[in-house]
């Protein structure tokens, strides 16, 4: 049992618990790059290890009411069956390297789009009031279950995308849907399509139960702490963590070389510090204008806060 292997499994699973995604667009290419893995290997491996790690994140999102339950069933109504055909399709066509690429390079485009849609939304609704309750999300049947068969497909093919291509589109359909809501609904519905894809692989032999096992070894207790930490953190916290892990893996995917992916993801981390600071300290300053009343008679009751500081 590879004890780097496993390591390696624990952050990712925290990865995927805390935002539902990157399981595939970082995972594989770790076993791949790192340990030197074939890449069909790392593919079923990876499919196979998620389809046990998933459940672990899903239920704690399950218990904590963090689930969209009809846009799981439309979404694996579409995607169960497509990624079965996703990996007969790769039977079929072969280990092609330049059609991986393409798909690859679309999705590393994709989460790119995705990332900077999040920022998009965040920036324009910095000044919105906070809502107290989240508005209630019309599903759409059509365009829900079309996601699952496309999602599902790519799946089939590449093992990148269960969570992260799902996640980049539903944002698209459901702009309402809390960051919460995104990362547990996305989690579960990710369950039967990796264990679709990871079926499909096992029946022609790919499935390598060592690998699978010390990712494994990691990835499940990483998978619980992460989805108990999204189920119950600021939404600003999850859209954030989203932002960073989409960016990570959308360079990844566009074979940027993992020194600058490191220097890049580490900017947005702390750029994401720095503006989470400054609204803070701005929205500290409103908090004292709002103090002053309109009338004359409560403006007393301010005066001797102000003196008690100055006294200290």
């Amino acid at each position: 049992m590879d004890l780097t292997m496993a390591l390696a499994g624990l952050g990712v699973g925290i990865v995927v618990g805390l935002t539902g995604m990157g399981g595939g667009a970082l995972m594989t290419p770790i076993l791949v790059l790192l340990f030197g893995v074939p890449p069909i290997a790392a593919v079923s491996s990876d499919l196979a290890a998620s389809a046990v790690m998933k459940p672990f994140g899903g239920a704690v999102h399950a218990r904590r009411g963090t689930v969209n339950w009809r846009l799981v069933g439309w979404l694996c109504a579409g995607s169960v069956p497509s990624a079965f055909l996703g990996v007969l399709l790769l039977r079929m066509i072969g280990d092609d390297a330049a059609t991986q690429h393409t798909i690859k390079i679309a999705l590393g485009a994709a989460l790119l789009l995705a990332a900077a849609g999040l920022v998009l939304k965040a920036w324009t609704g910095r000044r919105r009031p906070a809502e107290t309750a989240p508005e209630p999300v019309r599903v759409r049947p059509l365009p829900t279950l079309a996601l699952g068969v496309v999602g599902g497909l790519v799946v089939g093919l590449t093992s990148v995308g269960s969570g992260s291509l799902i996640i980049v589109v539903l944002l698209a359909i459901y702009p309402k849907l809390r960051a919460n809501d995104l990362v547990g609904t996305d989690l579960v519905q990710a369950i039967p399509l990796v264990l679709s894809a990871a079926l499909g692989h096992a029946l022609f032999g790919d499935l390598h139960l060592d690998i699978t096992g010390a990712v494994l070894l990691g990835s499940i207790p990483g998978v619980l702490i992460g989805a108990r930490i999204s189920s119950r953190a600021p939404v600003a916290l999850i859209r954030t963590a989203l932002v960073v892990v989409l960016l990570a893996s959308a360079l990844k995917l566009l074979d940027v070389p993992t020194a600058a992916v490191g220097v890049i993801t580490g900017a947005a981390v702390l750029a994401a510090v720095v503006t989470a600071v400054v609204t803070r300290s701005r929205t500290g300053r409103v908090t004292v204008p709002s103090l002053r009343p309109a009338r004359a008679g409560s403006i007393p009751a301010a005066r001797p806060a102000a003196a008690e500081l100055a006294r200290d």
